[in-house]
């Protein structure tokens, strides 16, 4: 099933998620429809507070669906090591219409569980260690904006505050 994606300012894409503690049906059919709603939207990764649910689940495929062996379940993930730099653009789901430059590490080591609760590790580099780093910051509060520079978050404010005026947000 598709989920309703929603746009910033919904408070929910602002506050910190709460750890997942049961793994069950209800889990796997929230990961399920996470995956759906992130293929439908053409993104690469999708973070449960983006669909209105305030948990630590977030779901990644940089293959888009294209291929199963990418799709990557990550629950109550951390990042435990970082190093490097990267300024690469980034777009968001909760922010259609939107991309900028953004500075994030260039390689990141991620411990996490999957859908039946086991943890494992995990590393990645470039536009993997970018997609866990964003779907991280949602899980804890932090939308993508904070991360671009003072000028540019200004100017996309701006923008959304227009789109919302025109009834186009």
């Amino acid at each position: 099933m598709i989920l309703t994606i929603v746009k910033y300012p919904e408070p929910i894409l602002e506050q910190p998620s709460e750890p997942v503690t049961e793994f069950n049906a209800e889990l796997r059919k929230l990961v399920a429809d996470m995956f759906e709603t992130t293929y439908a939207s053409q993104g690469i990764g999708l973070a449960a507070p983006q669909v209105g649910v305030s948990k630590r689940i977030t779901v990644v495929d940089l293959s888009m669906g294209k291929d199963p062996k990418q799709k990557l379940v990550l629950i109550n993930p951390e990042i435990t090591f970082s190093e490097g730099k990267q300024y690469e653009e980034e777009g968001c789901l909760s922010f259609p219409d939107i991309r900028e430059k953004v500075v994030r590490a260039a390689k990141i080591r991620i411990r996490a569980q999957d859908e039946s609760g086991k943890w494992f590790e995990m590393d990645g580099e470039e536009l993997l260690a970018r997609a866990f780093q964003h779907e991280i910051d949602h899980l804890d509060g932090i939308v993508f904006i904070y991360r671009m520079s003072a000028l540019k978050r200004s100017l996309n404010l701006r923008k959304i505050r227009k789109m919302q005026n025109d009834g186009k947000w």
